[in-house]
């Protein structure tokens, strides 16, 4: 069980009946009345997000999500993407929509951890960042670099990213998988 006092952004509770994860919330103690929590909520399952508000000490349960400690093996066209299960080595596929956009930081052969309710796939795991190369890129304009400007720069798996112009086509960079930005060039 969870109580308020231990929500955080990431945590995923049972909220009627379904798997959701905490996306923001916030404290509030009014002068007058008891406190409580204004959360934003979203179904691990249907994608919807719900606005709740929880009195203070109220209590969640925990869903009955199993964790997959999985590899990314390939893309096909018929089979979707195919994971396999680093432990029973059994295959497992997802569709484009299960995958959604998350699929910009797929590697092959990269470790991740696959959420299952009630048997079937409802969210991937990724590591913070991810390394990925460029492959097409503008030659940036020499002495333009006091505005810090950017520009696009398309990389290894298709996602296109605003880079600084010192940027060029072969260079490998550290993307942050939250918000899909730019954080360095990698070492």
């Amino acid at each position: 069980m969870y109580s308020t006092s231990d929500f955080r952004k990431g945590l995923k509770v049972k909220f009627k009946g379904d798997p959701y994860i905490i996306i923001d919330f916030q404290h509030v103690k009014p002068g007058k009345g008891g406190a409580f929590v204004r959360t934003k909520l979203k179904n691990m399952v249907t994608s919807r997000v719900l606005d709740e508000t929880f009195r203070s000490g109220e209590k969640l349960e925990q869903p009955d999500l199993e964790e997959k400690d999985v590899q990314y093996l390939y893309y096909d066209a018929k089979d979707g993407f195919v994971f396999m299960d680093k432990g029973t080595y059994e295959q497992l596929h997802l569709t484009e929509d299960q995958v959604g956009d998350n699929k910009n930081f797929l590697l092959e052969n990269m470790d991740l951890y696959i959420s299952l309710y009630q048997g079937k796939p409802i969210s991937i795991d990724f590591p913070t960042t991810v390394n990925l190369v460029v492959v097409q890129s503008d030659p940036g304009v020499k002495g333009d670099t006091a505005t810090g400007a950017t520009k696009p720069a398309t990389l290894s798996t298709g996602l296109v990213v605003q880079v600084p112009l010192f940027i060029n086509e072969g260079d490998v960079l550290k993307i942050d998988t939250r918000t899909g930005e730019y954080i360095e060039r990698a070492k």
